[in-house]
């Protein structure tokens, strides 16, 4: 088991904790993490583009000119879709995007993405993120003394209103909690800021 410091909001160490090999200590599956993310993804898309066919379009009616005797092609619409302002040959109609990856394969995605943050050295455990006050400033400066990168994902144990009004107003800084953490976030930011109880919690509940 790989063990890990833990941290107070002051960067002192004030323990270490043991991490769970099955879930923090797997070698990365990158093809999962993949799969999943793109799933992510598709089901965020809202699928609502919509292109008129020359039905729907308004105007036409009447053909644009006789049939016979023009030397021209015959038309029967201007709303046809090789005149300007007619409608358009299989445009895109509304649709979902979603569609379901495997419960092995999200558990198997996340605990590589976790197992990744712990081999990158980008995974901070923290004592706790009890707040007196509602204040940004102070979120602010324990990420900075816990040596936190350019962007965190807090993941709590539990919901905790001071720390999550504090914390987001800061740039690239985003809280959340053990039953809410997903691939995509865990890669997305630089730095998994987790509280003792949450690893505890993750530990429990994905293993």
């Amino acid at each position: 088991m790989a063990k890990i410091d833990v941290k107070d909001l002051t960067g002192a160490v004030k323990g270490s904790i043991e991490l769970s090999d099955e879930i923090f200590g797997i070698e990365p599956n990158e093809v999962a993490m993949s799969t999943v993310v793109r799933n992510q993804l598709a089901n965020k898309r809202q699928g609502t583009q919509k292109t008129k066919t020359r039905s729907e379009v308004s105007g036409g009616g009447k053909r644009p000119y006789r049939q016979k005797g023009t030397g021209r092609a015959r038309h029967g619409s201007t709303r046809s879709a090789q005149y300007v302002g007619g409608g358009i040959i299989f445009g895109p109609n509304p649709r979902s995007y979603s569609y379901t990856v495997p419960k092995k394969v999200k558990r198997l995605a996340l605990k590589s993405a976790l197992s990744s943050k712990v081999a990158d050295q980008k995974m901070i455990v923290i004592e706790d993120m009890n707040l007196d006050e509602v204040k940004t400033a102070t979120v602010a400066k324990a990420l900075k003394a816990i040596g936190a990168g350019e962007s965190s994902l807090i993941v709590l144990e539990g919901v905790n209103r001071n720390a999550e009004l504090s914390a987001r107003n800061i740039k690239d800084v985003k809280t959340a909690l053990v039953n809410t953490i997903n691939v995509m976030d865990i890669l997305k930011y630089d730095s998994f800021v987790a509280t003792k109880a949450a690893v505890e919690k993750i530990e429990e509940v994905y293993k």
